[in-house]
């Protein structure tokens, strides 16, 4: 399904003469921006294809959150702030059509206007934009932000500014930003950057971590009561600046958003049970079966929800920090995939119930293709030929056990791998050359139940070899701290991927990111091919130029084997929630599976 609806929209697209191109042949001011061809929504589009124009506002959603926060910036790097507050309580010049591969329409912006080749774009505010003290949002606000973010802010955000090449008020409510190099996407990603109110820092170090500065912002919600590490409650904004602007027609319907902390998801789910969280999502097919039977579902209290989407699977499971000389070697890597017996593991904890990640863009017309590399990916790749690993050209699959807990034959090729790389088994112990023993850690958060289960089975395939591992389970501060210092051996990992892959890519993959505090390159990869593939994305001139990229990617980094992958956690929604809390169910984007994540056009049915 998912592959046909977007083959049919591209298609749509192209019958329509929109190209996929760099260019632009706007002479004038837009109401939105595409990344390939034109917008979909019209300027005049009454509300977002999947909102509710006619959604009652009131009520609460009250969600569960595992671990801890002990800050109330989430643009910084230092401490930990509750992720949701970078979506909820600030606001950008554009927003996005989640019902669209990768398109933007103004929200702070009323337009924006790009040069022919989108090496500038310009934005102009609308001048009814306000924080929530009742200030205006103004150019200097905007420019202060995007130099501060840029500078000062959470590694996400420096790579955007240096690729600005200069920043210029043109008017009295309109900003400029000229680009250094030819990348069509940059005149999208920097309009969904967070705006702040820069008189609210005048004299304070935004880079400190702090729980007594409340940000003042333009978005619907405002941060109201809260405690450190237990909750935070969300109160939507009654003379919020833009409640009649088409964008938000329909979102922001629910009067309070409340996220409480837990220790555990144990405790998280039993908190549900007994209705101190009125909405959960459950990413273990076998537990959503069999365990949600509890009276408030048989009452009808509660409902179960499926929300299906139509985009790539991204990548779940244990990353290997290539930084350590172990784990540098890909025979290695290699070995531990052919260890970790995937098929008894997720018989065991889903019952089966649940499909392996298979490659980075799986469930997608951008995730690579059986066999071997063929035209343009082929292309692609071919100058890379010597540095790739095996299976990136030939086609690469994961290894599959007979689902047996002794899993005989990939331990056995495991064996194999390690000593390829110089490790053998000597009176029962994994050594090198030198006596050393190969050992590891695995690092994990705390509460993440099911990543120590998966990690208990593979630590006891791995003494069968030989290998002794450990897992080290730690509080949300210090695995933040740890994860973006790279300092562990292995960890659970999960990257998101999209419909529009783009300058992100260098965040996650790129090798300029391996070396940078705090970035999400957590596997330390530096490998020319996948950086080429990349600029190959953001070059692409025509459809298939962008699908052979992406497919060539794909193989990069599955081929790479940096991270062990588990199952599709996410492959479809699985919401149980307060009856009264409602959805759009016959009008779902195609990154459906976005609103189980965020509550922007819930509301709440009932007194």
């Amino acid at each position: 399904m998912c592959v046909n609806f977007f083959r049919n929209r591209v298609a749509k697209i192209v019958a329509a003469g929109a190209i996929l191109s760099a260019g632009s042949l706007w002479a004038d001011p837009q109401h939105g921006i595409a990344m390939y061809g034109d917008p979909q929504l019209p300027p005049d589009f009454v509300s977002l294809p999947y909102a509710n124009p006619d959604a009652p506002t009131g009520g609460r959603i009250v969600t569960g959150e595992l671990g801890s926060y002990d800050s109330l910036n989430p643009l910084i790097l230092k401490g930990s702030a509750p992720w949701q507050l970078r979506f909820l309580v600030y606001e950008s010049l554009m927003g996005r059509n989640y019902d669209e591969p990768f398109s933007l329409y103004g929200l702070l912006a009323e337009s924006i206007e790009v040069g022919p080749n989108r090496e500038w774009v310009e934005f102009t505010l609308r001048p009814e934009a306000e924080f929530s003290d009742g200030s205006p949002v103004t150019v200097e606000d905007v420019m202060w932000s995007y130099e501060t973010l840029g500078t000062k802010g959470h590694p996400r955000y420096l790579g955007l500014w240096g690729k600005v090449e200069s920043m210029e008020q043109t008017g009295e409510r309109s900003v400029r930003f000229t680009f250094n190099e030819d990348n069509p996407e940059l005149a999208l990603v920097i309009g969904m950057r967070p705006i702040l109110k820069k008189a609210q820092w005048e004299g304070l170090d935004f880079e400190n971590s702090s729980l007594d500065l409340v940000p003042i912002t333009s978005a619907p919600y405002v941060i109201g009561d809260y405690e450190a590490g237990r909750y935070v409650e969300l109160n939507r904004n009654p003379d919020y600046w833009g409640k009649d602007v088409n964008f938000r027609r329909g979102t922001n319907n629910l009067d309070t958003i409340r996220l409480e902390f837990f220790a555990d998801d144990t405790a998280l789910f039993e908190a549900f049970k007994a209705g101190i969280i009125n909405t959960i999502r459950e990413t273990n097919a076998e537990k959503w079966k069999t365990q949600y039977d509890f009276p408030a579902v048989n009452r009808g209290d509660i409902v179960k929800s499926e929300i299906a989407h139509q985009r790539p699977t991204g990548i779940t499971g244990f990353v290997m920090n290539t930084r350590r000389p172990k784990f540098a070697d890909w025979h290695v890597r290699d070995a531990m995939i052919h260890a970790f017996n995937f098929e008894y593991i997720n018989d065991t904890l889903t019952g089966g119930a649940q499909p392996r990640i298979t490659s980075y863009y799986g469930n997608s017309l951008l995730g690579m293709r059986d066999g071997p590399a063929e035209g343009l990916v082929k292309d692609l790749l071919t100058p890379f030929a010597d540095e790739l690993l095996p299976g990136a050209l030939e086609g690469y699959s994961l290894p599959v056990s007979d689902g047996s807990p002794r899993n005989r034959a990939n331990l056995a090729k495991a064996i194999d791998l390690m000593a390829e790389a110089g490790w053998t088994v000597q009176n029962g112990v994994m050594k090198n050359a030198a006596g050393a023993p190969f050992t590891f850690e695995i690092l994990l958060q705390q509460g993440q139940g099911e990543n120590v289960a998966m990690a208990e089975i593979f630590i006891r395939a791995l003494e069968r070899i030989g290998i002794t591992a450990q897992v080290t389970m730690i509080d949300p501060a210090q695995y933040k701290e740890r994860t973006n210092q790279f300092d562990f051996d292995m960890t659970s990992f999960r990257r998101g991927l999209s419909l529009s892959p783009g300058n992100e890519q260098f965040l996650y993959w790129g090798a300029e990111a391996a070396d940078q505090e705090g970035s999400r390159n957590w596997m330390g990869m530096k490998s020319p091919a996948a950086d080429a593939m990349i600029h190959a994305l953001l070059g692409a001139k025509s459809r298939d130029d962008f699908l052979a990229a992406a497919r060539a990617l794909d193989r990069v980094l599955i081929s790479g084997r940096y991270v062990i992958p588990v199952q599709d956690k996410y492959a479809v929604s699985r919401i149980a929630h307060a009856k009264e809390l409602t959805y759009p169910k016959d009008s779902l984007p195609i990154y459906g599976d976005w609103l189980g994540f965020q509550p922007d056009v819930w509301w709440w049915e009932g007194e």
